[in-house]
């Protein structure tokens, strides 16, 4: 479906700009591609280097701002964590009202963190704890490519040859 709507958007992009009747025609319209491709490139670096000064400019307040939030955080935290036994009624709720906002104790579910993965590996391996390892099994495509006909009528299987893409290389200088 994605194919369809990919080549109509350029059958009718192709007809708005009109098909060229000539090699010379062909030859103006692949400069012109080259030309609207650069004009591009030039508008998104203008584009970028504007961001960059609004960024630049903004970044200093940006970053006083987030140190002050984080600081008044902090001390309510530190308040809250004091006083976390009044706040939460002796442990029987996880959060408290305090008028203009609420505060909350969430306790995160369990996670497992992997370092030295190999050395893991290798270690529940040894132990046989092979329980805690995960053997994943697909399609190895590039041995499917090198030997098609072991795979011929395998029903959701197929190899795709014969794709041919159009492109247009505008010839360009490098700096």
């Amino acid at each position: 479906m994605a194919k369809s709507v990919s080549k109509s958007r350029i059958k009718s992009a192709a007809l708005e700009a009109g098909t060229p009747q000539s090699r010379e025609e062909v030859a103006a319209l692949i400069r012109r591609i080259g030309d609207v491709s650069r004009d591009f490139e030039r508008r998104r670096a203008a584009m970028n280097d504007e961001i960059a000064a609004i960024t630049a400019r903004y970044q200093p307040d940006l970053e006083a701002l987030d140190k002050e939030a984080q600081s008044m955080q902090q001390g309510v935290q530190t308040w809250c964590e004091a006083n976390r036994d009044e706040l939460t009624r002796g442990g029987r709720v996880k959060s408290a009202n305090l008028v203009t906002g609420e505060v909350q104790w969430r306790q995160r579910p369990p996670s497992v963190r992997v370092r030295a993965l190999e050395m893991v590996i290798e270690t529940l391996e040894r132990l046989g704890l092979g329980r805690f390892l995960r053997v994943k099994t697909e399609i190895n495509k590039e041995a499917v490519l090198a030997d098609p006909k072991a795979v011929e009528g395998i029903v959701g299987l197929v190899v795709v040859t014969g794709v041919v893409d159009f492109v247009i290389v505008p010839f360009e200088q490098e700096a």
